[in-house]
């Protein structure tokens, strides 16, 4: 989103369009879209001020914000737990949510979701040689075309 416009311009629009202009005489007197007029005016006669509304959201995490404690608890319960199943569980307690929500919530609270299997490290290195490498290091005689 772009940033909003200065409070200096903000107050000099309201002022013009309070001397008796129209908000389409006042978009053309300061340069501005007649939708940035009719919005401010619309926003003074709602909230009585011109400071610009938050833009985004707002605080607050989301719908999953009241859950984290569940979904932590049951990921120390049983930390084999797969996103799909996280979503089950939610949506038994009256929160329907996707996946990749579940994710992202999960990143927050600084908690994994991936299934890593525990392997020992190979005790003999290496079992299998270098591979050859491809490519045209040397052009095999029968395959050129004369």
């Amino acid at each position: 989103m772009g940033k909003p416009h200065p409070m200096a311009l903000r107050e000099r629009v309201a002022a013009f369009v309070d001397e008796g202009h129209s908000n389409r005489e006042a978009s053309r007197h300061f340069r501005v879209s007649p939708k940035f007029v009719n919005d401010l005016m619309k926003l003074r006669a709602e909230t009585g001020s011109l400071e610009p509304r938050r833009q985004g959201h707002g605080p607050g995490g989301g719908k999953l914000a009241d859950q984290a404690g569940f979904v932590r608890q049951r990921l120390g319960e049983n930390g084999d737990l797969t996103l799909d199943e996280l979503c089950v569980e939610l949506e038994g307690r009256g929160v329907t949510v996707h996946r990749s929500n579940v994710g992202r919530l999960l990143d927050r609270l600084g908690l994994s979701h991936k299934k890593r299997r525990f392997k020992p490290a190979s005790s003999s290195g290496r079992t299998s040689g270098k591979r050859a490498s491809t490519g045209s290091s040397g052009a095999n005689p029968s395959s050129t075309r004369h």
